[in-house]
């Protein structure tokens, strides 16, 4: 499978980065091949000009990096989006990336008010950090409020089969060594449990042979 991760966060070192790079690894461990953006350091500007709110008979030439965006998504057979939880939302990189490569005619169609997702067929998987507890974003209400405006209105809306949305919370610095590890490891879990076994009945139908781990 090829799998599109999207990662947004301003500090390479970040513990959002370091899980992204487990996850890719993993899946390139499982045999899935992976191409990470990092919003960052591609340096995507995330303002949406007022040209790309014309229709699209009306527009001579879309962007360069949306049109490549774009073609990104659409030959990924599954997309990853790893971001941290700010003010309990993405990035403002992150949201800009969406709004001009999640574009109508694109990613959705509207008729009448009501959404068609056009990227049904792809599969998706959130990762998101928070320096809040889960309980307590589950007690306020807010972690219901991110479902459905981030995982709903957003990627659902597209029409991706969510997956899983894996949230790693009570993230706050200074972390111990282990305390990542542990983070890394259950983003690599994460991508055991929904790729691994598509992988092998892949490669299985091809008649190829299955990669498999060296015990420790």
């Amino acid at each position: 499978m090829d799998h599109l991760l999207i990662v947004a966060h301003p500090l390479i070192d970040s513990v959002t980065l370091k899980l992204a790079r487990a996850y890719a690894s993993e899946l390139e461990a499982l045999g899935h091949r992976q191409s990470t953006h990092d919003l960052y350091r591609m340096g995507f500007n995330p303002v949406l000009t007022a040209e790309e709110l014309e229709p699209l008979s009306q527009i001579s030439e879309q962007p360069r990096e949306v049109v490549q965006a774009q073609v990104a998504v659409a030959r990924a057979d599954a997309l990853t989006v790893i971001y941290p939880l700010w003010w309990d939302s993405m990035p403002a990189i992150l949201k800009g990336y969406i709004d001009r490569v999640f574009a109508r005619g694109f990613a959705y169609e509207a008729v009448g008010g009501q959404n068609r997702g056009l990227l049904t067929g792809k599969r998706c998987v959130l990762l998101t950090l928070s320096g809040a507890p889960m309980s307590l974003l589950r007690e306020t209400g807010k972690w219901r409020a991110i479902d459905m405006l981030q995982d709903t209105h957003v990627f659902r809306s597209a029409g991706f089969d969510l997956l899983e949305h894996l949230h790693i919370d009570s993230v706050e610095p200074p972390m111990t060594i282990e305390q990542i590890a542990s983070i890394q490891e259950r983003a690599r879990a994460c991508a055991r449990r929904h790729f691994q076994s598509v992988q092998r009945a892949r490669q299985r139908k091809k008649g190829a042979k299955v990669p498999t781990k060296k015990k420790k």
